[in-house]
């Protein structure tokens, strides 16, 4: 059983949570269940979820970096290395700047399918006499 202290700290449901996030409750769940968070979640007498403002900061890091094509056990490495503090730092940067590269990769990908597209239109355009 959690201290009242640590219990007054969280002060965020699941599905306030889910609210805030934009994460479903099973996906906050299974966030969980994958040791993506970066604390345990505490949890009320009756077992009920809490969540406190620091998991709602780093839900929101784990959604953009999910978001980006972060693969889940990525995610996961990065939450352990910054569960395990000081001295981690190097790999940790090094974790995210491969990443960085990933996402640069997929921004220049999506620009050639982009220009592609924008030549269509202008084709399609041109052929049927509208104004570019």
């Amino acid at each position: 059983m959690e201290s009242p202290e640590t219990l007054a700290t969280a002060t965020l449901s699941i599905g306030q949570v889910a609210a805030r996030t934009g994460l479903s409750v099973h996906a906050l769940r299974f966030y969980e269940r994958e040791g993506i968070l970066a604390n345990p979640v505490q949890r009320e007498v009756g077992g009920r979820r809490r969540y406190t403002e620091g998991d709602v900061e780093w839900l929101n890091l784990c959604i953009v970096l999910r978001a980006s094509g972060m693969p889940v056990p990525e995610i996961r490495r990065y939450t352990e290395l910054a569960r395990s503090g000081a001295g981690t730092e190097p790999d940790r940067l090094a974790l995210l700047r491969e990443h960085e590269e990933r996402v640069l990769g997929q921004i220049a990908d999506l620009q050639r399918c982009l220009d592609i597209v924008r030549y269509k239109v202008a084709v399609y355009e041109d052929h049927l006499g509208q104004p570019v």
